[in-house]
């Protein structure tokens, strides 16, 4: 049995959450394995109603599920940065989800904004930090509102968060080059400026990498030239680790690069299988094309599919994990017949493209 709480959220995640869910029936029918879900309604809507985001009780009630599955968070009537603290950071925090897993693959049939690159040129993944950095909430404010104003973000590094986070890219190069990846990590930082923090990291890397990792095949990037090369020659990478912010950055030029957020998903991940993780897509909420069957909703049923590949890896059901790989080839299927990305472009509305993966499981 794996127990999923869901979160529809706001605008148009409701819509691509429908069509996971529909797939999930499809899938979990398919490979023999039960499932329940319980629907949370974290998010704007009721921020506006109760003014609460989400309680240190609520998110208690979270840890009783074996993983999230998130739709969208965003309102046009809630301030900027309220539900995204109160309620995204909150949950990677306080559920010690520090592994961003964004996979930046280019299925066959999408379109790709980088001239003669294709679905061999774009498959790799990034391993994003995901609870220090400049996320961490360090700094402040000194004489705000007057002409002395000073304000201060503080970019958090400790050895304790670089390590678990390297050791998890690390591993992960392994698990890819026995799939047959090159079997390269990639550490993007900003070593000739930030010479604390990108120190830190610098250091933890190689000598995790000579102490448990002499296999792996090493290298590094700027972050600057990493945004340059993910353009002009992704086929370099195949897994990359960076800390929190300078991930943030390129998860979402990797989004483009696959083709737009209507294909791109990613898990917030706590390896610890007594935890839990939250799987989402990477787009927003769109609200403007709320009801209106427009939206892709292939993020967000890639992003179930991960759910079941890392849940059931972690529970050790290889049924589920099967399953999530299942979706994936699914996808890899439909992709083709869909004439663009786009929202209104797609050839099909939101819930014909849920029907087609589930015809091509």
């Amino acid at each position: 049995m794996v127990k999923i709480a869901v979160i529809p959220g706001d605008g148009t995640g409701p819509e691509v959450v429908r069509e996971g869910l529909k797939v999930l029936a499809a899938v979990a029918a398919q490979e023999g394995f039960a499932y329940e879900t319980a629907e949370f309604d974290y998010g704007g809507e009721r921020y506006l109603q109760t003014g609460k985001v989400i309680s240190d009780e609520e998110v208690q009630e979270l840890r009783a599920f074996d993983a999230i599955y998130l739709g969208a968070v965003g309102h046009p009537d809630v301030a900027p940065g309220i539900l995204e603290k109160g309620l995204l950071l909150k949950l990677r925090f306080d559920l010690d989800q520090y592994i961003n897993l964004r996979p930046v693959k280019l299925y066959p049939g999408v379109e790709c904004p980088l001239k003669d690159k294709g679905p061999a040129d774009i498959d790799f993944v990034v391993v994003r930090e995901n609870t220090e950095d400049l996320y961490s909430g360090g700094g402040g404010f000194l004489r705000k509102g007057t002409p002395q104003e000073v304000a201060t973000q503080e970019m958090i590094a400790t050895r304790f968060g670089a390590d678990r986070c390297l050791r998890y890219a690390f591993e992960l190069t392994r698990r890819r080059r026995a799939a047959g990846k090159p079997g390269q990590l990639t550490l993007i930082g900003k070593t000739n400026v930030l010479t604390f923090a990108s120190d830190l990291w610098w250091r933890a890397f190689n000598e995790l990498g000579d102490s448990e990792f002499p296999d792996v095949t090493r290298d590094y990037n700027h972050i600057d030239a990493a945004c340059m090369w993910f353009v002009k020659n992704p086929e370099f990478y195949d897994t990359i680790v960076v800390p929190n912010m300078f991930g943030d950055i390129i998860t979402d030029v990797g989004a483009m690069i696959q083709g737009g957020l209507g294909v791109a998903a990613g898990g917030n991940i706590s390896p610890d299988p007594d935890s839990v993780s939250m799987f989402e897509p990477m787009g927003g909420s769109a609200p403007r094309y709320t009801g209106q069957n427009v939206i892709n909703p292939i993020a967000a049923i890639a992003a179930l599919g991960m759910l079941l590949t890392v849940t059931g890896e972690q529970l050790g059901q290889a049924e589920v994990a099967a399953a999530g790989a299942r979706i994936e080839q699914a996808i890899t299927a439909t992709c083709p017949k869909m004439d663009s990305q786009s929202a209104g472009r797609m050839g099909y509305g939101t819930d014909a493209v849920g029907d087609l993966v589930c015809e091509a499981l």
